[in-house]
């Protein structure tokens, strides 16, 4: 379980192909920390560590992951928004994220508020996910609050910590997001289907 409050910006040093499986080799600040097996969500994705050297570690992502995500675009010198998986006792400061994305949307537009920045995202509504006003969504891994709630699109406002410690600020429009949804309105929806 995670929390959606990014820890660390990791920075993709190698990526290897073996069958349809992708390995991924992250440098970041913690990675002295980790440990073989431990998961960390990356850009929301939750990975399993598979191997560590000095301040690289590498994680397996396989073909269902890669189908169902934006990893498979990522290359050498890009930015990943990492969390370690949250500990029993610790504040829950974002919303409970269990690093298993849903479907992935596209940035349709970046507005900038003054101070703050509105991402706007469209995503496949025929996946029957759903946000809801002042809801919670997860954008590859960032908790956030929904602004703004349509059938297929939704908003959320940055606030500038957020957009200098995350990858928020490398995202142009027309790039694509992994998207995890409430876990409680996942529930709830699914529930509401049953009855009808």
């Amino acid at each position: 379980m995670f929390t959606g409050i990014i820890e660390d910006l990791g920075i993709v040093k190698d990526i290897s192909q073996e069958d349809s499986n992708m390995h991924i080799t992250i440098e970041c600040s913690f990675t002295n920390e980790l440990k073989i097996d431990q998961s960390v969500a990356h850009n929301g994705v939750c990975l399993t560590v598979v191997q560590i050297n000095d301040s690289l570690y590498t994680v397996t992502a396989i073909d269902e992951t890669l189908n169902k995500t934006n990893l498979r675009s990522l290359k050498k010198g890009d930015y990943v928004n990492l969390e370690r998986a949250m500990k029993l006792g610790d504040r829950l400061d974002g919303h409970i994220v269990q690093g298993h994305v849903d479907q992935t949307a596209q940035c349709k537009n970046i507005e900038n508020q003054d101070g703050s920045w509105i991402f706007t995202f469209e995503y496949d509504a025929t996946l029957n996910n759903i946000t809801i006003e002042k809801g919670s969504i997860t954008v590859n891994g960032v908790s956030l609050t929904v602004v703004n709630s349509k059938t297929n699109e939704f908003s959320v406002a940055i606030i500038p910590y957020t957009l200098e410690h995350t990858n928020f600020k490398n995202l142009k429009e027309g790039d694509q997001v992994n998207l995890e949804f409430d876990v409680i309105g996942k529930y709830v929806n699914r529930l509401m289907e049953k009855r009808n």
